[in-house]
């Protein structure tokens, strides 16, 4: 894992603290916006928490991360990155990635630091999006997303197990970070692996599942998984694209599963 760099020896940053509004929105957030803005100010440490936030209704958010990175602790924070800090009301991270803590005390932000769970399960994501809603102080355009996402969601389901091989539930063995995909598929998960570095003795066992499809996971990806259990490898992309659109996440695996089920 990435160290942080030092960065800010040496570098100022004038915070705005003068024009601090007291409501931030009609939804009555009580946490007040720095620098005068009209909406709540988000830095994301990466795409899949923008998305999260714009999903919650954020409608000013800064991505730190750039999409071509797809491990967020090997990235080295840079000046321009604690500049954005030290002027946000929420900074938005995963536990995974322990510069963002560092990032805002370097910066001198008042900033909230939220954690943010990054699990693509329904149940899961519509709760994260909820709970920043309640914190960005948006929370009615967060429940609209989530009644939105839960229609496309069955639709997305119903597709996907319209393709089931012979009609028959698949049998899955997911990567960790992929079994969402499995479950908005319908699958049955047998087994899964990672994000850990797979023993000899767990493959074996996995293997010996007989899965007909192995969900890997295109971020941590190993190469071939279970070469010898006769179950077709899929990759499953867990984040937006610049888009930083959640629901894209979710069209796109089922595009994905759609066509490995398939067989095309």
């Amino acid at each position: 894992m990435a160290r942080f760099h030092p960065l800010t020896v040496g570098l100022t940053l004038a915070v705005a603290t003068s024009a601090l509004l007291s409501g931030c929105s009609s939804s009555g957030n009580s946490h007040e916006h720095q620098g005068g803005h009209d909406h709540p100010k988000i830095v994301a440490t990466t795409a899949w928490e923008a998305a999260f936030a714009k999903a919650a209704g954020a409608e000013d958010v800064e991505v730190i991360v750039p999409a071509s990175v797809h491990h967020a602790p090997d990235y080295d924070p840079k000046p321009s990155d604690l500049a954005a800090v030290a002027e946000a009301d929420f900074v938005l991270y995963a536990p995974f990635e322990p510069f963002a803590a560092k990032i805002k005390e370097a910066a001198g932000s008042k900033a909230k630091l939220i954690e943010v769970n990054l699990d693509n399960s329904s149940d899961k994501a519509t709760a994260q999006v909820k709970a920043l809603g309640n914190e960005f102080g948006t929370a009615t355009a967060a429940d609209a997303w989530t009644t939105a996402f839960t229609a496309e969601y069955d639709k997305l389901g119903k597709d996907i197990r319209a393709a089931w091989p012979g009609g028959k539930q698949p049998s899955v063995v997911a990567q960790v970070f992929s079994t969402w995909a499995a479950q908005l598929a319908g699958a049955d998960i047998v087994g899964t692996y990672g994000p850990e570095a797979v023993t000899a003795g767990q493959l074996a066992t996995l293997a010996a599942k007989k899965p007909d499809f192995v969900l890997d996971n295109a971020h941590m990806s190993t190469g071939t998984v279970l070469p010898d259990s006769g179950g077709k490898q899929v990759s499953i992309v867990n984040y937006p694209g610049q888009d930083q659109e959640l629901l894209a996440v979710y069209r796109d695996a089922a595009a994905t599963l759609k066509k490995a089920m398939s067989g095309s």
